[in-house]
């Protein structure tokens, strides 16, 4: 797939009401987890989608085919955990082998990559996102309620082995729980060429008390500034989420993503589907849009569907205004 041209060169280049390249789809293949992020959803988990409302991988194919048609010709694969969902690896394949397809990435926790990597490599996967909040076993174990964190190390190895780029590191950085390991995650770039992204904690849960685990990225950068000296990138994806910068010297990069404390809707260009079939423009926007009916009407239907909700995707989140409210939701549940 590298080969081919970039996504805003497509012929079927899809923007919204605000100019904005729509090229990008986030496709959730389950809700369910072998984890439990505090971050993601609450201590007692929060009830799954019944099994017949979870769509079958030739639903979410149909969805992606008709998403490359229109020029979302980047997809990446989420979950909850998507390699906890069996048969996900001949799905991507599939999905790898869509005409016009440009780029085929994967968001895991890394708990199963180990035992998967090489047939993720095989399927035609082109890079991993892994998620990894803290480098110290008791952090992990106590942000993951329960998670190993030499299982997530193994499978960043594995990863490696297996032929994949250096993985991209998501971490959610959140206060007195693992704001103190900035400079540990930092320094993983030094010598390997990670991409650490550190993550503003958002709300989604709707905790009163949200602002006590919040770090802004403005924090996080003064941090790094403290211990390096950093020089700033240019990004390769001018959409993307993350300001970028390098440690003089490192093999890796730094990103900085912050939907809380300056977000980037501006220059958003995805759309999100999940593992149900709702199709949401915007994390935060309330409801969405079913595409089971859609999908029994037929791929013509489907495909104008899915231009509609992306014409009219809303112009910013409007998370923190005084006047919007948000439902609040698990991460795993929309697809992180």
């Amino acid at each position: 797939m590298s080969d081919l041209p970039p996504c805003d060169e497509s012929p079927g280049s899809l923007t919204d009401l605000q100019g904005r390249l729509i090229n990008y789809l986030r496709l959730s293949v389950t809700d369910r987890c072998n984890l439990r992020c505090r971050y993601c959803m609450p201590a007692e988990g929060v009830p799954w989608i019944p099994h017949e409302d979870i769509l079958r991988f030739e639903e979410l194919e149909r969805i992606a085919r008709q998403a490359v048609a229109l020029g979302l010709c980047k997809i990446r694969v989420t979950g909850g955990e998507p390699l906890v969902r069996r048969g996900v690896i001949g799905f991507l394949e599939r999905l790898v082998a869509i005409p016009g397809m440009r780029s085929l990435v994967l968001t895991t926790n890394g708990v199963l990559l180990a035992q998967m990597a090489e047939e993720l490599r095989r399927a035609g996967v082109e890079r991993l996102n892994v998620s990894l909040d803290s480098l110290r076993p008791v952090t992990f174990a106590q942000i993951t309620r329960g998670g190993d964190l030499q299982e997530v190390l193994d499978g960043v190895a594995a990863a490696e082995i297996a032929g994949f780029p250096p993985v991209k590191i998501n971490t959610v950085v959140m206060r007195g729980i693992n704001e103190d390991e900035v400079s540990d995650f930092a320094e993983l770039t030094l010598r390997q060429a990670y991409t650490v992204r550190f993550i503003e904690y958002m709300p989604t849960m709707e905790r009163a008390d949200w602002h006590s685990t919040w770090v802004s990225g403005a924090e996080i950068l003064r941090k790094l500034e403290q211990r390096y000296r950093l020089e700033e990138l240019t990004s390769a994806d001018p959409h993307g989420p993350a300001r970028y910068l390098r440690i003089a010297g490192a093999a890796g990069k730094i990103g900085i993503i912050t939907p809380v404390s300056n977000h980037f809707c501006d220059c958003c260009n995805r759309l999100r589907v999940t593992a149900s079939g709702l199709a949401k423009a915007c994390l935060f926007a309330r409801g969405g849009v079913d595409l089971k009916p859609y999908l029994r009407q037929g791929d013509e239907a489907l495909r104008g569907a899915l231009r509609q909700i992306a014409t009219h995707k809303p112009a910013w989140h409007n998370l923190f205004t005084p006047q919007t409210q948000h439902a609040p939701f698990s991460m795993a549940a929309i697809g992180g």
